[in-house]
């Protein structure tokens, strides 16, 4: 059975920079696959590149066997795959509710209320905040949300871009208790690049080590979590 993503030899530039150089990895359906690093080593580069844009300058992104390396951003999200983008991208003037209904703009409007209703089931806070500005959110909030739209594209793969980033200890805890809860509840596969090595490393059925536009490690969360290198280098400063 092939991987629901797959990334082959994969480079990327910005103009001259070569960002990515040669990035191989697989996700498996109904997996949680972390990615870590430093700053700089690549990781949002390589969910952007998946997402088309910046387009690979070599190699290819395969969604369940599909080549989709160089379609257009818009055709890759109707193909299933959604991001949650690092610093949330939400929309500040749009309301709660509103910024939901851009989320669901590439999906069938019959599936919007209960879709609407599951993501409110999972984050109660935006339910109470349906009618407010996104702007005015908090850093934990807006995050919800951000999460909340790429869920309700209904995708077969949700890509998370630091989804912990800046948010108090217990608003950390509480979003990855919810990546958790997506993965187990619904089966969502779940790409999730992450600076929090602790917390990324715990959740992952399997995760990769990138270092400077390379993978450079890979295994189970609990074999990363445990490996004396790792260990060193991101986990006793977390």
């Amino acid at each position: 059975m092939s991987p629901l993503l797959s990334v082959s030899r994969l480079h990327t530039f910005y103009g001259s920079v070569e960002a990515l150089k040669g990035v191989d990895l697989t996700v498996n359906a109904g997996e949680i696959v972390s990615l870590i690093g430093s700053n700089g080593a690549g990781k949002s580069t390589l969910l952007m590149t998946i997402c088309g844009n910046p387009r690979a300058r070599h190699g290819e992104v395969r969604l369940d066997g599909e080549d989709i390396t160089r379609l257009p951003s818009y055709q890759i999200v109707r193909k299933g795959v959604a991001q949650s983008p690092e610093g949330r991208r939400i929309f500040p003037r749009m309301t709660v509710l509103e910024n939901l209904q851009m989320g669901a703009v590439s999906t069938d409007p019959a599936h919007f209320d209960n879709d609407l209703e599951r993501v409110f089931a999972m984050f109660p806070r935006l339910a109470e905040r349906r009618n407010q500005r996104g702007g005015t959110l908090s850093g934990g909030e807006q995050q919800m949300l951000a999460i909340g739209r790429a869920l309700m594209s209904r995708p077969r793969l949700l890509l998370l871009d630091e989804p912990s980033l800046g948010l108090a200890p217990l608003v950390v805890k509480q979003i990855f208790h919810v990546i958790q809860e997506i993965n187990r509840e619904q089966g969502m596969t779940i790409f999730l690049v992450e600076q929090n090595a602790y917390h990324a490393l715990r959740l992952a059925h399997r995760a990769y080590v990138m270092a400077s536009g390379r993978i450079v490690m890979s295994g189970t969360g609990r074999e990363l979590l445990a490996n004396p290198e790792i260990r060193k280098a991101y986990l006793e400063a977390s």
